[in-house]
């Protein structure tokens, strides 16, 4: 079979490239690999190559899923053999398979993230972002067409929030699309919200990904 999807970690240093770079990055590992891609047909021929949800520069992944065709037929699991000794650090594919599911049946994210404090009772913190997710809460957040209030908690679930050394844990489950929810959005809702509660500094990596009914999507 020539489509394909990857499943593949984006962690460390590679949290830094952005969607384009990797795309860039991606299509030079299958030549280095020697697995050709198959390109689309026209007067502009391009690599049948996407990411399935794309991730915003600084967010890291264990969970990334990106969906390619190939100019022959090749074994599923070699091919991300290959891959994996061709990628650059922190970029590890896990493996690759038929694409059997459409993208579009792909609904919500798992995602870990911690609040860092340099000063903050980070207890009294756990506790108020906990308290303000039980509730409605609203956004502030930029799109294409200018700045607008999104309403987070209807695309936000399971939120956990726990209180560590100068810093809060966080989990929580987000909309993967229609909407796309950025988990940075949850920081801005402290800061927002309970500018008291701002965090210093937040960081946020996807570990799985769910359909609509909540299974795992592969």
């Amino acid at each position: 079979m020539d489509k394909l999807r990857l499943r593949f970690e984006k962690t460390g240093r590679a949290i830094y490239i952005s969607h384009l770079d990797l795309m860039h990055t991606m299509q030079r590992a299958f030549l280095r690999a020697g697995v050709p891609l198959k390109y689309s047909e026209g007067f502009n021929p391009h690599p049948l190559i996407s990411i399935l949800l794309p991730l915003s520069v600084g967010c890291a992944s264990v969970c990334e899923l990106m969906d390619f065709r190939l100019a022959g037929e090749f074994d599923a699991a070699a091919v991300a053999e290959r891959l994996g000794a061709a990628m650059p650090e922190g970029i590890v594919p896990l493996e690759a398979y038929p694409s059997e599911r459409k993208a579009k049946e792909l609904k919500w994210i798992r995602v870990d993230g911690v609040l860092e404090y340099d000063r903050a009772d980070t207890a009294a913190a756990a506790a108020a972002a906990a308290e303000l997710f039980s509730g409605n809460v609203t956004v502030t957040r930029r799109t294409k067409r200018g700045e607008g209030e999104f309403a987070l908690s209807d695309w936000v679930r399971d939120m956990e929030f726990s209180a560590g050394e100068g810093a809060v844990a966080v989990k929580a489950v987000i909309s993967a699309q229609e909407p796309t929810v950025n988990p940075e959005l949850i920081a801005a809702a402290l800061r927002q919200n309970l500018p008291q509660f701002a965090p210093d500094f937040a960081r946020f990596s996807r570990v799985e990904t769910y359909d609509a009914d909540m299974k795992i999507f592969r």
